[in-house]
């Protein structure tokens, strides 16, 4: 079962639309009284646009409706080898929502690890995972995105942050490691924010475009299911769908996903352009698959490609599109007041 609620149509209230995501899938039946919480948020890049990072708002509105049921709730998300977390954590004021609403912040990368057996996994045989992870009945909470390397990325694709920042070396096997990760992470339920979304070359240097609209579900695979036919792509085409679903991870038969909330949501088409590899996703995957990648990603050589990768994303961001993407966005009558908060300028 997979709810969609529309945000702007009839409430107005991004809160008001997750609790009535949340209350569709029956939440209580999968998060268990009084236990500790995490909720994995992304927050996969430190300069940002709206719809590249999970919003406060939707973060905000998960802890009010669950904070009453479960136990301590945990913010959790982890470095990327190109970008800092804790800099996209404060630049989206959500050192303050934690403080407000007694949450803990943990940065994972900085978190102990234990080493967790990973069941017949076609790329781990085991995952070194951050040990709260283990200790904790896990959210994931993504953005509907478009992605270069994956068409989409969703539920599933959240939980990539799980696994050490060098995750970047798995990128050929990207499906079957994306398998391996969830179906050892084991998230209990997904709520996805898909209010302002993200188009074209994401997951970063993309377009916002406004989506309107909440998804919840215990199935992750059958919330990224609904989430490509929303955005207008095909989920039979897109691999790590497919893989995660034979390996009994959730459901991709359209038909045999049952949707409530927006009853008609299996024929919307938001037409969402569909991600291209960008500079940095084109050159990246070309020296993986030569003769030399050694030499470009097990040398210092390494830091200076990382170090160019930072460069086009700063130069894409201050001179080519982000701060026009940020205008578009804070014009909107009724998002532009809450990405305000976080930008003014």
């Amino acid at each position: 079962m997979v709810s969609v609620v529309s945000v702007t149509v009839i409430r107005e209230s991004v809160e008001e639309a997750v609790r009535e995501a949340l209350d569709l899938v029956s939440w209580r039946s999968y998060l268990e009284k009084d236990r500790p919480t995490s909720l994995k948020v992304n927050l996969g890049w430190d300069l940002f646009i709206p719809g590249s990072i999970t919003s406060p708002w939707v973060i905000r509105a998960i802890i009010h409706t669950i904070r009453e049921w479960v136990g301590p709730i945990f913010l959790v998300e982890s470095d990327q080898v190109l970008e800092r977390i804790e800099i996209a954590f404060r630049k989206s004021k959500l050192p303050e929502l934690c403080a407000e609403e007694n949450v803990t912040w943990v940065n994972m990368s900085r978190h102990p690890m234990v080493r967790v057996a990973v069941d017949r996994g076609a790329v781990f045989r085991e995952l070194e995972l951050p040990k709260i992870l283990t200790e904790t009945q896990l959210v994931t909470v993504p953005v509907m995105k478009t992605h270069a390397k994956s068409v989409i990325t969703g539920a599933l694709k959240n939980q990539w942050g799980c696994i050490s920042k060098l995750r970047h070396n798995y990128h050929l096997v990207l499906s079957d490691a994306l398998a391996d990760i969830n179906q050892t992470v084991k998230p209990v339920l997904a709520v996805m924010d898909a209010t302002v979304a993200l188009e074209g070359n994401g997951p970063k240097s993309g377009r916002p475009k406004v989506a309107n609209r909440i998804l919840a579900s215990p199935d992750l695979v059958a919330l990224d299911t609904i989430q490509a036919t929303i955005m207008g792509l095909d989920p039979t085409r897109i691999e790590h769908l497919q893989v995660s679903a034979a390996r009994g991870l959730g459901e991709t038969r359209i038909d045999h996903i049952e949707v409530v909330g927006e009853q008609d949501a299996k024929a919307v088409n938001l037409r969402f352009a569909p991600a291209s590899h960008n500079l940095v996703s084109k050159i990246e995957e070309r020296l993986r698959r030569s003769r030399w990648k050694w030499l470009f990603f097990d040398t210092p050589l390494f830091l200076v490609m990382l170090a160019g990768a930072k460069v086009w994303y700063l130069v894409w961001f201050h001179l080519v599109s982000g701060t026009t993407h940020w205008r578009s966005v804070l014009s909107h009558p009724f998002y532009g007041q809450l990405w305000k908060t976080i930008r003014t300028q």
